[in-house]
């Protein structure tokens, strides 16, 4: 009986992916967990998942059932209903999961719009009231685009930008405005600024309007300061008065001034003015905010637990003390005394740098770097090569007779060159040791060569002789080209293919004398008519006439026509036309199927009773 394997991977595998794009709430960091919680509410993100992987066990169980029920099928047919069925019950728990698929959809759809937000990146943070100017602050200091509008609320989400300090990145974080009424009371705009405020780790940004454009009075935003001032524990905290191309500090009445002066007082709390209008004061803001922080979480480093282990690897020698006596550190009287560089005054030591503006400047000024050397005579530093070294006196080793000796050599070896001695191709050692081993590398180098040509040209398309080669012409033009003279060259080779032509045809000659002779001692014995020329006749002993089966025949009949392999045993030709007839005969039956060959795979019964007779609807029997 054949058996029919079912598996239930394209459901698993789509469950899977959906399962595996939304991660569980409980594995992210408690920042983005609660920014899930606010956006898309916790419970219904929880419940649509284990929905979800409810079914995914449902799918599973149900495919195992009927993967035990396929082993009892007594026929294809029965296996491929079960199969069908199996399939009807998983895509009916597929289609209850309508809602949950919906919103998850929803929810991926909204966190792809969501900026990328670093929770361990340094990062300071923007808030305060609506309309006081956090995003005009933002748009100066990072390349981020938001929208800046006269009216409150415009910006609805988190918004962030990036910015370089000191050699390092920094992220900005615009909120959305917050309100001071209670927590249960926020919607979910202000919510996403109390979440970043309450679990981001960074330095705090409190924005305040003195001139009160912002439509909210320096009363409720001190009130908005002090109510949401637990969540600033442990961070550093800015309070940015901003717009003041309208109204400064100094210009609030004393009810005021004393509101604002109460939260500057705060510990830990610094303050900065500042006018995204005229960008008085932004570079600042910037830069002590990046400060604070830096420090803030360098203090954090230092007080924690990470810095004691590092604390116990570190030992730093101090010196035994022998007695009571303090030794404090000693400075040389000279060093105390020397008169500190003055590049103004005239009489200052005189630097590498001053002599190279003094002899034509960068690019013509060259250092001397033998000024400095220790010797025993000043005047030998000029000197190319020391006239003593080493305790040697260098005079004692020149031969006097060098230049003669020199001189014979060289007319030793223009006569060399006269008599052609270096013209041969040969290569000339200096002594037997160098040519044996320039023949053993020769020897090994040829070994290696035809170890890795047969190796190699099994895989290589042959190339013919002439490939790669030039011709004469071609190498006259290259060495005119470069300005050399190539007409002994051309002599040369005129001079070879003079000798090389006499010499084939020297061997023709040669060849046709032998064809000759060979023709003569036939004929004496055949007839005179072997030896006759005929007028007319074209072909030579040597030429080769192509004959009608397909072989090349000689002119003199010494080749013989090429047997045909197919027709091989044959007594004549009609023999050999019946069997072409019986073998076509017997390929008839196979060509009728459109077969290659004996080897095609035949079905026998193609269509069986059992599935193709009756009727075949869904809870029917079939009729034998």
């Amino acid at each position: 009986m054949r058996k029919v394997k079912f598996t239930q991977d394209s459901f698993d595998e789509k469950l899977s992916a959906i399962l595996d794009e939304f991660p569980m709430l409980d594995d992210l960091h408690p920042f983005l967990a609660s920014l899930m919680n606010v956006l898309y509410d916790k419970n219904h993100y929880k419940l649509a998942l284990g929905q979800l992987r409810t079914a995914r066990h449902l799918i599973d169980q149900v495919a195992k059932d009927y993967v035990r029920l396929l082993k009892f099928g007594d026929s294809l047919y029965r296996c491929k209903q079960l199969k069908r069925a199996a399939l009807g019950r998983m895509a009916t728990i597929m289609r209850r999961q309508k809602d949950p698929l919906a919103y998850l959809e929803q929810v991926r759809q909204h966190i792809s719009r969501l900026p990328a937000i670093d929770p361990t990146a340094r990062t300071l943070l923007i808030c305060g009231y609506p309309n006081v100017g956090k995003s005009s602050f933002i748009n100066k200091v990072t390349r981020a685009d938001v929208d800046v509008q006269p009216y409150a609320f415009t910006t609805k989400s988190l918004f962030v930008g990036h910015l370089d300090y000191r050699y390092m990145r920094w992220q900005v974080i615009d909120t959305p405005g917050i309100l001071d009424h209670p927590l249960e009371d926020m919607n979910t705009i202000e919510m996403q600024s109390i979440t970043a405020l309450a679990h981001l780790k960074s330095c705090v940004l409190y924005f305040m309007d003195l001139s009160e454009q912002c439509g909210y009075t320096i009363e409720a935003q001190c009130k908005l300061f002090h109510s949401i001032k637990p969540l600033f524990a442990n961070k550093p905290t800015l309070l940015v008065m901003n717009k003041i191309d309208v109204t400064r500090l100094e210009d609030l009445s004393p009810e005021n001034r004393a509101l604002v002066d109460e939260i500057i007082n705060s510990e830990g709390v610094l303050n900065v003015q500042v006018s995204c209008y005229t960008d008085e004061g932004v570079m600042e803001l910037k830069n002590k905010a990046c400060d604070a922080l830096m420090e803030h979480r360098v203090d954090t480093k230092l007080k924690g637990n990470k810095i004691n282990t590092i604390l116990n690897r570190l030992h730093v020698a101090q010196p035994k003390a022998r007695d009571d006596v303090v030794r404090e550190p000693f400075i040389p009287d000279v060093v105390k005394q020397r008169k500190k560089y003055d590049k103004e005054d005239p009489e200052r030591r005189r630097l590498e740098k001053d002599l190279e503006a003094e002899d034509g400047g960068a690019g013509v000024y060259n250092i001397n770097m033998k000024k400095n050397y220790m010797l025993a005579n000043p005047e030998w530093k000029e000197d190319i090569i020391p006239e003593i070294m080493d305790g040697k006196n260098i005079a004692d080793f020149i031969d006097p007779d060098i230049l003669e000796k020199l001189e014979a050599l060289e007319r030793e070896e223009e006569k060399l060159q006269a008599d052609g001695f270096y013209d041969s191709e040969e290569d000339m050692f200096d002594s037997d040791d160098e040519r044996e081993a320039q023949e053993f590398k020769l020897g090994h180098h040829k070994k290696l060569i035809s170890q890795s040509s047969k190796k190699g040209m099994r895989n290589r398309a042959p190339l013919p002789r002439t490939a790669g080669l030039r011709t004469l012409s071609e190498l006259t033009s290259g060495l005119k080209g470069a300005g050399l003279d190539p007409s002994r060259i051309q002599e040369r080779a005129m001079n070879l293919a003079k000798v090389a032509g006499e010499k084939r045809k020297r061997a023709r000659e040669e060849e046709e004398a032998q064809m000759d002779i060979d023709e003569g001692g036939s004929g004496s014995e055949g007839g005179d008519d072997q030896w006759m020329d005929v007028d007319g006749d074209e072909t030579s002993p040597n030429k080769r006439v192509k004959s009608n089966s397909g072989g090349a025949v000689m002119a003199k009949g010494v080749r013989g026509p090429k047997s045909n392999r197919q027709l091989a045993g044959m007594r004549d030709d009609a023999q050999a036309t019946k069997a072409i007839k019986l073998r076509n005969l017997g390929q008839r039956e196979r060509n009728m199927h459109a077969k290659a060959g004996e080897s095609d795979r035949a079905i026998k019964v193609k269509m069986p009773k059992h599935l193709f007779s009756g009727k075949r609807k869904m809870g029917k029997t079939n009729r034998r």
